[in-house]
């Protein structure tokens, strides 16, 4: 069950590059939300309960519902649809998504060690570079704040390879949930919703220059 949740996790992430709407995002978003609580409820067994349900209670509370709710409203807010981009754009992202998804696989057999969970390795640094992809490739805000999102769901998935081990980094992991979901809250229910209609990154950089 641990596997499945793990490959759907990762099909999910090869979805992102060839999805073209922000609410495809956000049902993403929210469907690794509940795939990580699934994973944590099974993997973080071992170890002490009041630990594992401050887990579960946040991955629950911040990763399934209340950042997708903000994505929901944001969309709703400022009406942005879909990505400014064209199919060579989506095609390109695709090719490097697959790259990037061959890499992780290569690099997580090249240091395979014993004491770390390689399949919850590779597809943690799946994620990482997903969420690279997704940040370079597309000049909506929006995308790059879902791929800040997906890039904090690599890096808990990370936490979650080693957790037994060294359940500080579980901790960490919680404490850059919640700082972002902060950040997310800050900027997307603030006033400027309504000028992010169609404001992408060199809108911004002529707006700073």
């Amino acid at each position: 069950m641990l596997l499945a949740l793990l490959i759907l996790y990762v099909v999910t992430l090869v979805y992102l590059p060839i999805t073209e709407r922000f609410r495809n995002y956000t049902m993403i978003i929210a469907l690794q939300g509940w795939i990580l609580l699934g994973i944590a409820m099974m993997k973080l067994h071992a170890v002490n309960i009041w630990e594992m349900l401050f887990v579960v209670t946040e991955t629950l509370v911040f990763k399934a519902l209340i950042v997708p709710y903000i994505l929901l409203r944001t969309i709703k807010r400022t009406k942005i649809n879909r990505i400014a981009a064209s199919g060579k754009s989506q095609f390109n992202a695709l090719v490097l998504s697959l790259a990037a998804l061959t890499g992780s696989i290569a690099i997580t057999y090249y240091i395979a060690d014993p004491t770390m969970d390689v399949v919850f390795f590779g597809a943690a640094l799946y994620a990482l570079l997903s969420g690279l992809i997704l940040i370079t490739v597309r000049r909506r805000i929006f995308s790059h704040m879902v791929g800040f999102l997906v890039l904090e769901n690599g890096v808990f998935l990370f936490a979650m390879a080693v957790g037994v081990e060294l359940p500080g980094l579980i901790n960490i992991a919680i404490l850059l949930d919640i700082l972002i979901s902060v950040l997310m809250l800050g900027v997307f229910l603030a006033r400027i919703g309504d000028s992010m209609k169609n404001m992408d990154t060199d809108a911004l950089t002529s707006i700073k220059d």
